[in-house]
């Protein structure tokens, strides 16, 4: 029997890999091509909650055939308090393995991946259902998705306006400067929800909410805007999605289920269906189904996160880093 080696990413492993941010969008478009055309297994998420903290454990499973050909398991613990300890509220690791031997592959510290492959996901869905022509995106949030949701944007989008808000201020004006030193341009920011979101093009709500709130308004969202919420718990009116053009999802399996997400209020009451929903964004970015088809359609797109995309850009790192002499390598067998 041949050995089984391991490779093992750290966190210095990863930012030291330095992923652009083209090499980023690539991995999270391809693996959503893979899977609108069928070419891919996922899972719903499962949730583990210790119940001894404020947070749970998310569990996300799935497989992509070639190009990735990997099979994962990513398990990512969101709790809120971490800031009060000096870490993000998002800690993960990420298992790839052979998906026709069942031999894991590698083991990744997956922090910065959910960071990276939920903002590549927002831009890429950007990419395909907003206007070209967007010059103003507003930003709910300042947690480490925030971060790529807003840089991955900027780099397809190339705004004239970004203004930024989450609910503490310490933490917003430093998601500002930070934004501001990385970008190269001036970020405004809010000390509220309306004046960061109303009118702007994009709109993108990741907010940190302890339970349901509906604080961002329907009223606020201009004709034409791209509206994605992606928080754990709602913050939008239930009438928001009634003045919706087109509802697409990343998975309509995981949404329409379980506890948590965005728009789970609008599942339960019938507002978003197999019946009402236009295309899960895979279907769009493989061309089966049409993506915006002119400016005038208010869009909204909800994505929960994929564990495809961990996948995806897991694969990118691990490619990488053979390249580079990245890592460590440990023998499994």
């Amino acid at each position: 029997m041949d050995p089984i080696y391991i490779t093992y990413l750290n966190r210095l492993d990863v930012e030291e890999l330095k992923l652009t941010n083209d090499e980023i969008l690539d991995a999270i478009e391809t693996a959503l091509a893979v899977q609108g055309r069928g070419e891919a297994v996922i899972e719903p998420r499962m949730h583990l909650e210790p119940k001894v903290a404020n947070g749970h454990f998310n569990v996300l499973r799935g497989a992509l055939k070639p190009p990735v050909d990997l099979a994962g398991v990513k398990v990512v613990g969101d709790f809120v308090d971490n800031y009060t300890l000096g870490y993000p509220s998002e800690l993960a690791v990420l298992l790839l393995m052979d998906p026709r031997m069942g031999a894991p592959r590698a083991i990744l510290d997956a922090s910065g991946i959910t960071d990276m492959r939920t903002g590549a996901v927002t831009a890429i869905g950007a990419k395909y259902l907003a206007r070209k022509n967007s010059k103003i995106l507003g930003h709910i949030g300042a947690r480490g998705t925030a971060y790529w949701n807003v840089r991955l944007l900027d780099h397809l989008f190339d705004f004239d306006e970004i203004r930024v808000h989450s609910r503490r201020p310490e933490s917003r004006d430093a998601f500002g400067e930070r934004l501001t030193r990385d970008l190269g341009k001036p970020v405004i920011v809010t000390d509220d929800w309306k004046t960061c979101l109303e009118g702007a093009d994009i709109v993108v709500e990741a907010s940190r909410l302890s339970q349901p709130e509906p604080i961002l308004k329907t009223d606020w969202i201009k004709p034409g805007a791209l509206v994605i919420p992606y928080g754990t718990m709602s913050a939008v009116e239930l009438s928001l999605t009634d003045i919706m053009a087109k509802l697409v999802v990343d998975d309509w399996g995981q949404c329409k289920g379980g506890q948590f997400g965005s728009l789970r209020a609008h599942v339960e009451a019938g507002k978003l269906s197999e019946q009402t929903l236009h295309a899960e964004l895979g279907q769009i970015v493989a061309g089966l189904k049409p993506g915006r088809e002119n400016d005038a359609e208010t869009i909204l797109l909800w994505h929960r996160g994929l564990s495809l995309s961990d996948i995806a850009l897991g694969h990118a790192m691990l490619e990488k880093s053979q390249r580079l002499g990245i890592g460590q390598r440990l023998r499994f067998a």
